[in-house]
């Protein structure tokens, strides 16, 4: 199954900067977006952004990694430059904030 640049952006940042290898970096932002209801392959910048907002760093404190929200600001910040159209069609940044609210 492919992968949204979303995803391999947020994946890649955790591997570089967390020190977590390549499979717990990608099974943990895929158990974010899981919580959320999205897709690795088809997330958009704009629902990671959110996801990195509201479910990643949970996740990520599970782990005990050190400046969870430096980490999940600097991953914004690079979703920000990243132009794609997959996923276009999948939920929009407004019904991923629902769904969650409705978790919370």
């Amino acid at each position: 199954m492919a992968e949204s640049e979303s995803f391999t952006v947020v994946c890649e940042h955790l591997e570089r900067a967390t020190g977590l290898d390549r499979p717990a970096a990608r099974g943990t932002v895929r158990l974010a977006l899981k919580e959320a209801g999205l897709d690795a392959g088809s997330v958009t910048p704009a629902q990671m952004a959110i996801v990195t907002e509201k479910v990643l760093p949970k996740e990520l404190a599970s782990l005990r990694i050190s400046d969870v929200e430096g980490h999940c600001h600097a991953i914004r910040g690079r979703l920000k430059r990243v132009t794609e159209t997959d996923g276009a069609e999948g939920p929009s940044p407004e019904a991923v904030f629902e769904r969650l609210a409705k978790r919370s």
